[in-house]
């Protein structure tokens, strides 16, 4: 029985065993880690009832906590999101084994044969807030990419992680492989959280998943290196030459589809040209779908619009509020988004083609798109299986992080008893 009154003891404990069962990992088949993950979406889905009940409790205590309509929809879950669930198992399942992958390979004159190779990072920490299907998809990244891994769930889905969690336990012990592979610290306690971000002995890489508050936390006090998952101040920019059916069906989805995700739109650039036609379209289509705009300058002229203030430029609502403002040109869009954008995810809607390479090319977010909804966002929708979160730095992984971010590499070099002169 775990002490849960020692949070040190407990959570040394739980690092050790998980550096124990990565060094299992990092030479474990790509056979028995595809056992692994498909028995894992099998359990999930046999014991969906369960999971669902457990995810009643959680949604209790949220409400209880007053969390917001945006935030109890992230942590919500039904057959269908277990479903989602399953399919993302299975997904990462069916993906290539990332671990001894030949990057690069050259021969030297000396005689040396030169081979740069994917290899697991080792103990990876997961911070989530609220997101319950974050435990299965961390745990099967890892799982996949040859890391060990220790979750720490947000207080709102304790339940629900502990109920997915046995899920993925179940799967590993089917396929003979260590149940200490993926572990999920069985309490709420916070010590928990700063006691991971400074096991540097047994932990790689820490991965916060939420908003700034966690992420900020995480950066300033981690010991341990940190892939960063900002919040989501997402700018989408409709340049004058935008086509208007495209710009109502990209921005209604990019803002309504989920609002609580941190793909979601939050900002509405608009170009001066288009802002009193196109975009008095939009931003009337956004108000009937029940979206509160926050406008500037003339855009505060149409009816049902709020004024926008100081403080709704660079704020990330995760609701059904978007901030609107008219700039003169691409290069004021730019610099807006430059000023208050978080390097997530930003896009123009542009039939000029021109306009939207210059908006990549001077843009350095994680992602940039063009004409499509930033709800695309996501490392499912990339073709990952799955992700542990949107990376916002610049160092190792950005974007997606799917199995192949989860990797470092080493240098194997073949010699034949070659000797440097």
């Amino acid at each position: 029985m775990k002490d849960m009154d020692n949070i040190p003891a407990l959570m040394a404990d739980i690092g050790q065993r998980a550096k124990a069962a990565s060094q299992v990992l990092a030479e474990a088949s790509a056979e028995d880690k595809h056992t692994a993950l498909i028995g894992a979406a099998d359990t999930v889905w046999a014991q969906r009832a369960d999971i669902i009940a457990a995810n009643d409790k959680d949604m209790a205590y949220g409400r209880q906590k007053g969390l917001s309509e945006a935030m109890m929809d992230r942590l919500r879950l039904d057959e269908d999101r277990i479903r989602g669930i399953v399919d993302g198992l299975r997904a990462v399942a069916g993906q290539t084994d990332p671990v001894g992958e030949v990057i690069s390979e050259w021969d030297m004159p000396s005689g040396l044969h030169i081979s740069r190779v994917r290899t697991p990072l080792g103990v990876i920490g997961v911070i989530y807030e609220s997101r319950p299907n974050v435990t299965a998809d961390a745990g099967a990244l890892c799982l996949k990419s040859g890391n060990a891994v220790i979750l720490r769930g947000g207080s709102e889905s304790f339940h629900s992680s502990a109920a997915i969690h046995a899920c993925l336990v179940t799967g590993l012990r089917d396929a003979g492989l260590p149940e200490d592979a993926i572990q999920l610290v069985p309490t709420r306690d916070r010590a928990a959280v700063s006691e991971l971000m400074t096991m540097t002995d047994t932990v790689d890489v820490i991965v916060p998943r939420g908003g700034k508050g966690l992420v900020g936390l995480v950066q300033r006090e981690a010991r341990v290196p940190v892939f960063a998952h900002l919040e989501g101040i997402v700018h989408i920019y409709l340049d004058k030459a935008a086509d208007p059916q495209k710009a109502l069906d990209v921005v209604l989805n990019a803002k309504m589809r989920r609002t609580g995700i941190c793909s979601a739109a939050e900002c509405l650039l608009l170009h001066q040209d288009i802002a009193q036609g196109l975009g008095r379209d939009v931003i009337a289509a956004l108000i009937a779908a029940g979206v509160e705009v926050r406008a500037a300058g003339p855009l505060a002229d149409i009816p049902g619009t709020t004024p926008a203030k100081d403080a709704d430029w660079g704020k990330e609502y995760l609701d059904a509020i978007i901030a609107a403002k008219p700039v003169p040109d691409i290069d004021a869009a730019i610099a807006h988004i430059r000023q208050y954008g978080s390097g997530h995810t930003d896009c123009i809607i542009t039939e000029d083609d021109a306009a939207a390479a210059r908006f990549f090319a001077r843009l350095d977010s994680a992602i940039l798109m063009h004409n499509a909804s930033t709800q695309f966002a996501d490392g499912g929708e990339f073709g990952m299986g799955a992700e542990i979160g949107i990376a916002t730095g610049k160092m190792h992984a950005r974007g997606p992080v799917g199995a192949a971010q989860l990797t470092s590499f080493k240098y194997l070099v073949r010699g034949d008893g070659t000797v440097r002169p």
